[in-house]
């Protein structure tokens, strides 16, 4: 499967190889295959970036994204998961809850890996649960530029659902505004719709943990 959002970037990769055919086939030469060849690796390239592969969802509190998980602070509930741009980059949701607020900001493409949340371009999704709110940061980086929504505000979303995509590398966020027990630590390879990032603190969060 191929993520949405990938025909204008298809498009474009594709522009010098018909680029270069046309002209080859009007002033009537010959094109190796070697030649084409070299024109070709963009669309695999495009092609292999917009995977998206079926993913099933493990229980308690999932992965929003592929990647390795580059900050966890346990005692503010927080977790941001940094993404290279070989990783998958659509984005799920990590627990089902109904969209509150969409927030989107432009900024700049400073290296994702470093502290540049309010910096960069951003989108951030309120997410109400029944153990409280998640906020979920998107957060592009210096090659990845385009932050594609696939929810909006009102939207209920389950989880494991797409949310949305950061084309070319790029970082995700999560705030918990209730305690959770972190599975994971930092440095540690996660994937999205996945990978149990842990599970809420049933003894200081109202509910109870579910799936």
């Amino acid at each position: 499967m191929v993520a949405k959002g990938i025909g204008k970037p298809l498009l474009f990769s594709s522009v010098p190889l018909i680029v270069i055919i046309v002209l080859y086939l009007s002033l009537g030469m010959s094109v190796s295959l070697y030649f084409i060849s070299i024109f070709i690796v963009p669309i695999l390239f495009t092609i292999y970036f917009f995977r998206d592969p079926k993913r099933k969802s493990n229980k308690g509190i999932i992965s929003p994204a592929d990647g390795k998980v580059h900050s966890l602070d346990k005692s503010r509930n927080d977790i941001e998961i940094f993404m290279n741009v070989w990783d998958v980059h659509v984005n799920r949701a990590p627990w089902r809850g109904k969209i509150k607020a969409v927030k989107y900001f432009k900024g700049r493409h400073l290296p994702a890996f470093c502290d540049v949340k309010e910096k960069n371009e951003r989108r951030i999704l309120l997410l109400d649960t029944d153990h409280g709110e998640i906020k979920i940061w998107q957060i592009s980086g210096v090659v990845g530029r385009r932050i594609v929504p696939y929810v909006g505000k009102g939207d209920t979303v389950e989880k494991g659902e797409k949310i949305g995509m950061i084309r070319y590398g790029s970082k995700v966020k999560l705030e918990f505004s209730h305690d959770i027990d972190f599975f994971v630590e930092e440095g540690q390879r996660v994937k999205a719709g996945e990978t149990t990032l842990g599970v809420w603190n049933v003894k200081k969060t109202p509910g109870q943990e579910g799936d």
